[in-house]
């Protein structure tokens, strides 16, 4: 995980997925670029059919809101000692990357640019869901899950002191879990404790068993363990975070929407659940 990708909003809440993105960053050595997400000006032009702002009034909100983004990003790095990157991105002969940062200045409106600067990062990092967050960051985060090939780390509210030291895996047997789990293999070789979870009768497919997953990171030389739960009233994603809190740890590894989203939307599901209820940091993948 030598290259960090984090979409930057100008708001209190994207300390958490810095510091997040940082103590990864230390644990790889690695490059973070920050770029700033902000609306679509025909957002509100569709929304404003009467024209009361001025279209040039919004186009200067936009860029004032990046330009603000941009100070937070890289005011955060430079109280921490981070060294700025002056590396040429289209260098082929540049060493090796090493703890640094960047910032991409010329990234278009809207939230399909997640998706699509993410296919060249390792991961991206962006923080949770609140109940007040607006439908771009919500969107932003669909965009990199479904767009970009890459997995998403979702950082919790407080970060935890250390990241990828005690792991849980959510296991459901599914394609997105084992490709999650598979983006997940440089963290899983550094982690000290390694926990495949099955909650039984929870939402799976069929699938290799959790104890099948369990002898696989194994045969791959990992400190990995079973753990089966119940639900006991709970929900799957429910069953997920209780289990995650009783072992301590500092990692969930989760595959994204293993049922529609659409279904998710109307019936709930763990992915939605575990996006707005994680106290601890989330890799997740589709």
């Amino acid at each position: 995980m030598k290259t960090i990708l984090v979409p930057t909003e100008s708001h209190e809440s994207m300390r958490s997925a810095l510091a997040t993105a940082l103590m990864l960053a230390r644990r790889f050595d690695s490059y973070i670029e920050g770029f700033a997400l902000r609306f679509r000006i025909n957002e509100f032009v569709a929304v404003d059919m009467a024209g009361a702002i001025p279209l040039e009034t919004l186009r200067e909100e936009s860029l004032d809101e990046a330009r603000r983004a941009r100070a937070l990003f890289e005011a955060f790095m430079r109280e921490r000692g981070v060294p700025r990157s002056d590396a040429p991105a289209a260098s082929l002969s540049s060493p090796a990357a090493s703890l640094s940062y960047g910032w991409f200045d010329d990234a278009p409106e809207g939230e399909d640019f997640v998706g699509s600067r993410g296919r060249v990062f390792d991961v991206i990092v962006m923080s949770r869901s609140e109940a007040n967050s607006i439908g771009l960051h919500d969107r932003a985060i669909e965009s990199g899950l479904f767009d970009s090939g890459r997995p998403i780390l979702i950082a919790a509210q407080t970060p935890p002191q250390e990241i990828g030291a005690n792991v849980l895996i959510a296991w459901n047997c599914s394609t997105e879990q084992a490709r999650t789990t598979a983006f997940a293999m440089p963290l899983l070789r550094k982690a000290e404790r390694i926990t495949v979870l099955h909650v039984e009768g929870g939402a799976a497919v069929p699938g290799p068993s959790a104890a099948q997953a369990t002898q696989y990171l194994q045969r791959n030389g990992l400190n990995a363990g079973l753990m089966t739960v119940g639900l006991e009233g709970r929900s799957t994603g429910e069953a997920i975070l209780a289990a995650a809190q009783s072992l301590g740890c500092d990692l969930l590894i989760k595959g994204a929407y293993t049922q529609s989203r659409l279904r998710q939307m109307i019936f709930g599901g763990a992915t939605r659940h575990i996006l707005k209820h994680a106290t601890l940091p989330v890799l997740m993948a589709n």
